[in-house]
């Protein structure tokens, strides 16, 4: 067993590499180390499926840190996967080796999904790391037809970008429109009539029964019983937090780490990033945010946690993504129950900010191609929420 860590931080992505410069930022001055399980350093994942998957970027674009920053933090790295975690011996196995620690930050995200019965078949990919966009980027370039299962946000992103490429190409979903986050009924209808005009088929409320291709993929053979011809296969059916390594400490582990309001899972250990599922003291719920902003709010939140015992405020979901040149921004948490309330702009236009608002209260904000309105209502809208007082102004859509 190696020297104890004074903190142990396993995931070496985002949310893992921020909750290490957090804590030094804080003053933090014990051990650190810092596990990642991939052969490349920390590395930044939005732009995977955006400036990696279009050959904007280099991989080394897209890495977080350079070296010199990386030893600036004093760390000690280690590479390898978590198999086991022992909380009463305060301990972590990675790759057999025995690793101790005071402090244990949860960061191991999530997992792809990977498409039934496609293992061993050339042509179907997952986009969650970069050797994923790599391999994917590498197939396209000589590609035939181009199918994306799944039409979350992920699954349009990499659409998009394989049909701006010049690709033939068609979004499956089992819904019955693209489900753009947590944004789907405000925003289907005008993401899946970007989609259509860009030359995007859809086929929606289908599912895939089987993978056509031996050796590569063909086709795939849909639940109404139609056969789409693929020669390349995305699948963005969502993914799976990593936890397995946590199995058997008494955490609850249902879909991610379950965690208080300052992300601490169990005595000495906190989550943070796409893992960890943390509770909203407003609405006395948990949600797991997969999404870049809250994992660095997380980070920074848990590092201020650990060095000074201070609880930060309830962190407010923010996400962003680009389609065709069109940027779209969401903040909070957009209720379904609540029609649209336009607050500048015209959705007709493609130009426009909204929220959905409840009992006076705005709680969640949409911002299409107008960046500026939108951190200004988002500005207010966070404003409103501290002094909780009153109606946001606009007009609902009918």
């Amino acid at each position: 067993m190696t020297e104890r860590s004074g903190v142990m931080i396993v995931g070496a992505s985002l949310a893992g590499l921020t909750t290490a410069e957090g804590l030094r930022a804080e003053g933090y001055a014990g051990s650190i180390t810092l596990v990642g399980e991939e052969d490349h350093p920390p590395y930044s994942r939005p732009p995977l499926s955006k400036q990696v998957l279009s050959g904007r970027w280099t991989a080394a674009q897209a890495m977080l840190r350079d070296g010199a920053q990386l030893a600036a933090l004093d760390l000690r790295l280690v590479k390898g996967r978590a198999t086991a975690a022992d909380l009463t011996a305060r301990t972590v196995t990675v790759e057999g080796d025995t690793l101790a620690y005071e402090r244990l930050v949860v960061a191991t995200g999530v997992r792809a999904r990977r498409l039934p019965g496609a293992e061993g078949v050339a042509g179907v990919h997952t986009l969650r790391t970069l050797d994923d966009a790599i391999g994917l980027r590498d197939d396209l370039p000589a590609a035939g037809p181009v199918v994306v299962v799944g039409a979350g946000v992920l699954g349009c992103e990499v659409a998009a970008s394989a049909r701006a490429a010049g690709h033939d190409v068609t979004i499956l979903g089992r819904s019955t429109e693209p489900r753009f986050g947590q944004t789907a009924t405000p925003l289907s209808p005008m993401i899946a009539a970007l989609l259509l005009e860009h030359g995007i088929r859809l086929r929606m409320g289908v599912d895939v029964t089987d993978v056509v291709g031996r050796s590569r993929v063909a086709a795939l053979r849909l639940s109404d019983g139609s056969i789409v011809p693929a020669d390349v296969v995305v699948a963005a059916i969502g993914c799976v937090p990593s936890v397995d390594w946590l199995s058997g400490t008494g955490i609850d582990l249902t879909d991610g780490v379950l965690c208080d309001a300052g992300g601490v899972a169990a005595p000495g250990v906190y989550a943070v990033g796409d893992v960890a599922r943390w509770l909203d003291p407003a609405t006395g719920e948990s949600h797991r945010v997969e999404h870049q902003a809250t994992a660095i709010e997380q980070a920074h939140a848990v590092a201020r946690l650990i060095v000074t015992g201070e609880v930060g405020a309830p962190i407010v979901p923010f996400f962003w993504s680009e389609l065709f040149g069109n940027r779209i921004l969401v903040h909070g948490r957009l209720d379904p129950g609540a029609p649209l309330t336009i607050l500048a702009g015209d959705p007709a236009d493609r130009r426009f900010v909204a929220a959905t608002i409840r009992d006076g209260q705005a709680t969640g904000l949409i911002g299409w191609n107008m960046p500026r309105e939108f951190r200004q209502e988002r500005a207010r809208m966070l404003e409103r929420s501290t002094e909780s007082t009153t109606l946001l102004r606009g007009t609902p859509v009918s």
